[in-house]
């Protein structure tokens, strides 16, 4: 054969996928694209470009500043920019709650669930609402300290401002990468290049990952380009890149293959064969080990080929551990109830961002419990803005086995009906960030779950007595060993002391923007020799540390790993230096703002203990 014929059949393979690729990035499929890309159509003159800022945040999973105030909170992405192009560390910005891995080293530390999709490495998101709805055409994201955070931008259909909700919400991805370093923390300006969708959006979202940053990634405004009407473009308007058509496969492996859950699962006749071949070989035990290296969207697929290995991906034992975090845009109700079946042996479960905007309903999640809810040891619902009283009293009466639960920037549960929780006695870990739980119920918890070992109350700003809590900790909880009172507005040493004489078995405590404690009581010194045992210590923006609080510190906390004392002015260098020489584990120590370390002494620091990472922020 000449080998004119085989190019000839690359050559034409090649204008096939480039079609398919225009298709299904520009008009999905519809007739009339493959005419546009023939005639060279583009664009309507009269379809002028909207600029526009965020008009409004609707929703994040964490933020750095407190509920009360606009430092360093979310809320400062709406609008125009507050401080780009400058650089530096800036109260006006938006800041998440993590950066690195600092976290993960923790005492405190989850283990992370398996058969998360390489394609999904989210943290957290932030939701933004834009006054028009358009067709976008860029993105900008201004970036004002230590960029890179930034992994995936999402576009959805609903309008947050319509009277009318749609019966079908759609995400799209609008550009998505893997974490990259960003060498330098300058400002910058992120534009990537974007997807075209189908359907115009005035809510954008972003999901960030921070695990490559050197310190807190400070984000000042988002700026939505788009269009009123739809944009046709030439071919020769956009070039083609064969990663791209790459991406999209991926983005419709794990993607669309939620709505596989959905509809194959149910799916009960499938294709005789005479034999399955080598399969039937094999021991059922080897199999099911091959399968657990799957994906959940690809068990779905599976499951469609043969009766045997429908048999498997069925198989309880395959959904001991479940994350649908990574699904979270596609799970609904009828994703829940197909699982069902499936899930009855189910111990540990992440449902973190899913069910939001009617996707999952209080029956259907009950409906699921109910079920699947026996054997429970685990649950993650971070994020899940369908919570209600209702579904905490159905996770304390199906879950006699729980130990674990987040419900991590729930704030849509109503105060009260926080006190269900305490019938579940068995809670090693609560993880109540951003919630709205109030004293009784919090007090009534801390009586009853007497085996909690991890305790998360960052900025619960309904508590209003911080030093009664801490003494029913100290009395009741005495296997506590990590404790999260970031920005907890009202504890005092009293507090400080009953903590320390009870709950002698702590490794980790957050103590950061807690305004009413001070150095001259002695809480800090006190805290010092009564907790050895300490890793983490975050006195974050205490301006009352002194060289007395790091010398005991130095003295008596001898295994201590991480240390934040930003912002005090009474920390000299010579009492760093002998904290640095006798925790000989440290390895990271905050000291942004402290007047007396001047970036000299860090680099003469850093010489010295080049084990340590020793962070100084900055303000241009």
């Amino acid at each position: 054969m000449s080998p004119v014929f085989p190019m000839l059949t690359v050559l034409s393979m090649f204008y096939y996928m480039c079609l398919r690729r225009r298709a299904r990035t520009a008009t999905r499929g519809e007739m009339n694209s493959q005419r546009a890309i023939e005639s060279n159509t583009r664009a309507l003159p009269i379809n002028v470009e909207i600029v526009q800022y965020a008009k409004e945040v609707l929703d994040f999973s964490s933020h750095y500043g407190s509920e009360n105030s606009m430092s360093y909170t979310m809320w400062n992405l709406a609008g125009i920019p507050n401080v780009y192009p400058s650089s530096g560390d800036f109260t006006q910005t938006a800041v998440f709650r993590t950066y690195g891995t600092w976290w993960d080293r923790c005492p405190s530390a989850r283990l992370p669930f398996k058969r998360t999709p390489p394609t999904f490495c989210s943290q957290d998101y932030v939701e933004l609402a834009f006054e028009e709805p358009v067709y976008p055409t860029a993105v900008h994201i201004l970036e004002t300290y230590h960029p890179g955070a930034v992994v995936r931008i999402l576009a959805c259909s609903a309008n947050p401002y319509s009277q009318n909700p749609p019966a079908e919400v759609r995400w799209e991805i609008l550009w998505s990468e893997a974490p990259t370093k960003v060498n330098g923390p300058q400002a910058r300006q992120f534009t990537p290049c974007i997807k075209q969708i189908n359907f115009p959006t005035n809510l954008i979202r972003l999901e960030v990952n921070s695990s490559l940053l050197d310190y807190y990634t400070e984000l000042d405004a988002v700026v939505l380009h788009g269009v009123k009407e739809r944009p046709v473009l030439s071919l020769k308007a956009s070039m083609i890149d064969m990663n791209d058509i790459d991406e999209d496969e991926d983005e419709e492996k794990y993607g669309c293959g939620m709505d596989i859950l959905n509809k194959q699962f149910s799916v009960v006749t499938l294709r005789e064969w005479p034999t399955n071949g080598y399969f039937d070989k094999l021991p059922y035990e080897l199999i099911q080990l091959i399968l657990s290296h799957l994906t959940v969207p690809d068990l779905c697929r599976l499951a469609q080929t043969c009766k045997l290995l429908y048999q498997h991906c069925c198989d309880p034992l395959q959904y001991i551990h479940l994350s649908l975090q990574p699904y979270w845009a596609r799970i609904n109700d009828t994703s829940l109830e197909y699982l069902q079946s499936r899930c009855t042996l189910i111990q540990w479960l992440n449902l973190s961002w899913t069910g939001n905007r009617g996707a999952i309903s209080v029956s259907g999640f009950s409906r699921f419990l109910k079920v699947c809810g026996s054997e429970l040891v685990r649950l993650e619902l971070s994020c899940g803005h369908f919570l209600n009283e209702t579904c905490l009293e159905v996770i304390t009466e199906m879950c006699p086995n729980l130990q674990e639960l987040n419900l991590s920037s729930c704030d849509k549960i109503p105060p009260q009906a926080f006190n269900h929780i305490a019938k579940v006695g068995s809670l090693k870990r609560l993880i109540l960030y951003r919630t709205k739980v109030e004293q009784t119920a919090l007090l009534s918890i801390l009586n009853f779950c007497s085996e909690l070992q991890h305790l998360s109350l960052g900025s619960c700003v309904m508590i209003e007595d911080y030093d009664l809590i801490a003494s029913m900790m100290g009395a009741k909880c005495k296997k506590l060993r990590s404790l999260d009172l970031w920005r907890c507005k009202n504890i005092t040493e009293n507090g400080i002391a009953e903590l320390a004489s009870g709950c002698q078995l702590l490794e980790e405590l957050d103590l950061g923007w807690c305004p009413t404690l001070q150095s001259s009581t002695g809480c800090f010194t006190n805290l010092a020799r009564k907790l050895p045992n300490l890793q983490k210590l975050f006195l974050t923006a205490n301006r009352s540390v002194c060289d007395t609080d790091i010398e005991e510190l130095a003295a008596s906390c001898t295994r201590l790993r991480q240390l934040d004392i930003l912002g005090t002015r009474m920390v000299s260098p010579a009492s760093l230096r002998k904290l640095l020489e006798s925790c000989k584990d440290l390895s990271l120590l905050d000291v942004s703002f402290c007047s007396q370390i001047d970036n000299r002494v860090v680099l003469e620091l850093n010489a010295n203990f080049p084990n340590v990472f020793i962070k100084k922020s900055f303000t241009q």
